[in-house]
């Protein structure tokens, strides 16, 4: 059984219908405040939308059917339940607008990634086209060459595709257009492998989500694969954008789950850990701006003095042996080792090389550790995927849910990995390539969660831009850049900097209760702080305050009970694992850091967490726990129901 309804989502983003009769489907999702879900039945619907444009029908599975009416014509179609609606936006016809000729072909500029080569003009599928030519045998890594039109094309309408013509070569490079939106995030389109000779028409899908107008910043084709090595040459011409009748959606408000602070801080937690990743810099450049901010990074994370660093994969932008020796002494010099860390790969500590390379400096490319009460399981997906870096690394996780499932020392686990279950950004194109893999991670912890009474979380990185949500009742939280630009405008999350957590360790009594209430999804005992890089600060505020007699009630402050009290120092911590530690007497103990020496336990470097000492393990303060009310069903396997209001 699920809680009362949070808000519905609709299936697809937009349905957009080419010609009059076309149909498209979609259906209706309800959420609870802890991400649990399930489908609401068209007969729960109530719709609003244009019936002289669009036919809205029930199918038998539990979707909706809309049909076109018309040759052209655009609407919204409103979703109610109870008090919650979304929009869905509907659109059909399609005209071709010209984006690019190329008959500036003369003015646009060759760059690239990897390789070299240039662009020129040339004969193209309809008077001038672009010539591109590139050697791609410098380099193993990922190499792409680009070419930039004099200035970003404004495009105007709301296109759902982009259409040109390629002369190719048969080579095997990856078409791709690169945009940037209303808000300046970054979207990547990709057209299908050039493994053809002689002109053909390709076109790019708009994902769903961007906002208009777009701009087209470049055209480029990249090689991935290490062992295509070759020089080549395409031809491209008539980029046109496939535009439909322009239809306005109300914007949504952006959303952060609750493990994010939005106000305080960490600093009361019991214990705490740091996450960075995506710096991306390269030996070649050893003083280049991503090396310094990956070296501002590290520096802030230690002053912070967490119990430990976690590097979330793409640390190095190229997996040759320069760069990872660049990376041990980056880390060497900024935490001396007074901050113990852990190395996690991704995508960019395999560029290139393989994986030994990594290896052969920082050791396992996944492993299971355990810290103050919490099971940390780090995994190497730098594949794209959790098998590619090893079946048995599968199986590790396996097994160290079921382990910690049975350990009444462990009272909560964090996965991490590089590339997340889900990305929040339109495109979709920063997580994991197998969507049954993914389904299946969420499924492991949620089931952990939910059976245990324990708490879960997933950390990761890859998308380059600051998020967090929850499925299931776990909260997944994306660390973005720690160097590399981002790809979000910075209300979006997309800053640099890098995260926090406070952790509170779940007793085992707090674990019994959630796991014996049939609407609780596990204990609160985990914030996250977000740290963006600032170099500035600037405030708005108005030149002159009118003062006010402050009225003699506001001079105290209500307790907890109801009555008076003092007002609270203001030097106190902020986060709400603090205020929780003030409501029940307690104070964050005074770890010891450094380096964790051979054979030593993390809760042996802090004297008051030691059995036996005065509010350490063996005389645990009563602490009451946080539980937030969930709702599931306790029947394994049962019908999921969600409370409409």
């Amino acid at each position: 059984m699920l809680g009362p309804l949070a808000r519905i989502d609709s299936t697809a983003e937009r349905v957009g219908l080419t010609r009059e009769g076309d149909s498209g489907l979609f259906g209706v999702v309800g959420h609870d405040a802890e991400g649990n879900t399930a489908p609401i039945e068209p007969a729960d619907l109530r719709l609003e939308y244009d019936r002289q444009l669009l036919e809205v029908t029930p199918t038998g599975d539990g979707n909706l059917a809309v049909k076109a009416l018309a040759a052209s014509g655009s609407a919204l179609i409103t979703v109610h339940v109870g008090g919650s609606s979304t929009v869905l936006p509907v659109t059909v016809g399609l005209t071709d607008v010209p984006v690019a000729t190329f008959d500036d072909a003369a003015a646009w500029k060759f760059s690239q990634a990897r390789a070299s080569g240039s662009v020129s003009p040339a004969p193209g599928h309809t008077g001038s086209g672009l010539r591109m030519t590139y050697d791609f045998g410098q380099s193993t890594g990922t190499r792409a060459a680009y070419a930039d039109p004099p200035a970003w094309i404004e495009v105007p309408g709301q296109p759902q595709a982009f259409g040109m013509w390629i002369n190719g070569n048969g080579r095997g490079e990856w078409p791709s257009l690169h945009l940037h939106d209303a808000q300046d995030t970054q979207h990547v389109l990709r057209g299908p492998l050039i493994t053809w000779t002689g002109w053909r028409y390709v076109e790019f899908a708009v994902p769903a989500g961007v906002r208009y107008p777009v701009r087209v910043r470049r055209f480029y084709v990249a090689e991935t694969n290490p062992a295509a090595q070759y020089a080549s040459e395409i031809v491209i011409d008539d980029l046109v954008a496939k535009v439909p009748p322009t239809v306005e959606q109300p914007a949504e408000a952006p959303r952060t789950d609750r493990v994010v602070l939005r106000d305080g801080t960490v600093d009361g937690a019991p214990w705490r850990f740091a996450v960075m990743s995506d710096a991306q810099f390269v030996a070649a450049d050893p003083d280049s701006d991503l090396v310094a901010q990956a070296r501002r990074t590290l520096r802030e994370v230690k002053a912070a003095k967490p119990d430990f660093l976690v590097i979330d994969g793409d640390f190095v932008d190229t997996a040759y042996p320069a760069d990872f020796a660049l990376a041990k002494r980056i880390l060497d010099e900024e935490l001396g080792g007074e901050l113990p860390y852990y190395y996690v790969p991704g995508n960019h500590e395999i560029m290139g090389a393989p994986i030994g390379n990594f290896r052969a400096v920082f050791g396992d490319t996944s492993r299971v550790f355990d810290h103050q009460g919490t099971r940390f399981v780090t995994l190497d997906s730098s594949t794209g995927s959790l098998r590619g870096g090893g079946f048995d690394q599968v199986r590790m996780l396996r097994d160290a849910l079921d382990s910690a499932a049975a350990d009444p020392a462990v009272g909560s686990v964090v996965v991490l990995h590089h590339h997340p279950p889900r990305d929040p950004s339109p495109a979709k194109a920063s997580q994991l390539g197998d969507r049954k893999e993914a389904a299946l991670l969420e499924q492991w912890l949620a089931d952990f969660q939910h059976s245990t009474g324990k708490g879960a979380l997933f950390v990761g990185g890859h998308v380059g831009t600051f998020h967090a949500d929850r499925v299931d009742g776990v909260p997944y939280v994306i660390n973005g850049n720690s160097g590399k630009n981002p790809s979000t405008p910075p209300q979006l999350g997309g800053f640099t900097g890098w995260t926090e957590f406070g952790v509170d360790p779940v007793t085992p009594a707090e674990a019994g209760r959630a796991r014996r209430d049939p609407l609780s999804e596990g204990p609160a005992w985990i914030d996250a702080e977000f740290h963006a890089h600032v170099d500035r600060l600037a405030l708005t505020a108005p030149a002159t305050v009118a003062v006010a007699r402050r009225p003699p009630s506001a001079r105290r402050w209500a307790s907890p009970a109801g009555g008076p009290s003092r007002s609270p120092r203001r030097s106190a911590p902020t986060g709400r694992l603090a205020e929780r530690a003030h409501r029940l007497g307690r104070r964050a103990p005074a770890v010891a850091r450094g380096p964790v020496r051979p054979g030593q336990r993390s809760a042996d470097r802090d004297p008051a967490r030691r059995p036996g000492a005065p509010g350490g393990d063996g005389q645990r303060r009563p602490r009451r726990g946080r539980h937030h009310p969930h709702r599931r069903s306790g029947d394994p396997g049962g019908a999921r129901r969600l409370t409409v209001a």
